[in-house]
């Protein structure tokens, strides 16, 4: 059974700060690539919605409800509810992203 998944304001805004980084200081064609990728990770959380891990960002102040799936070096957070699937963050997880999630997932 495939899930819905809906990719918020926020996470919409992440993905084009990557692809407009990307583009400016390496190519438009690695751009494109990476934008892609992400978004190939995205869809496949229709059919996988449970298969990322636990951010141990989150788990290290007791917070198991977000998911995290990974294309290198780029993290996807999200949290499923009932048949759906919510993307609230993608980000360079190279960035110390600690703060980051506590704006974003626990306000």
């Amino acid at each position: 059974m495939k899930y819905e998944v809906f990719v918020t304001a926020d996470a919409e805004d992440d993905l084009e700060d990557i692809y407009t980084y990307l583009a400016e200081y390496r190519t438009v064609e690695e751009a494109e690539y990476v934008k892609g990728k992400l978004l190939d990770v995205i869809d496949q959380l229709e059919r996988f919605p449970n298969r990322g891990t636990h951010p141990a960002d989150l788990m290290d102040i007791g917070s198991l409800v977000f998911r995290e799936v990974f294309f290198k070096p780029y993290r996807i957070i999200y949290r499923v509810l009932e048949k759906r699937v919510y993307i609230y963050v993608v980000t360079d997880g190279r960035r110390n992203v600690r703060s980051l999630l506590a704006e974003r997932l626990l306000r």
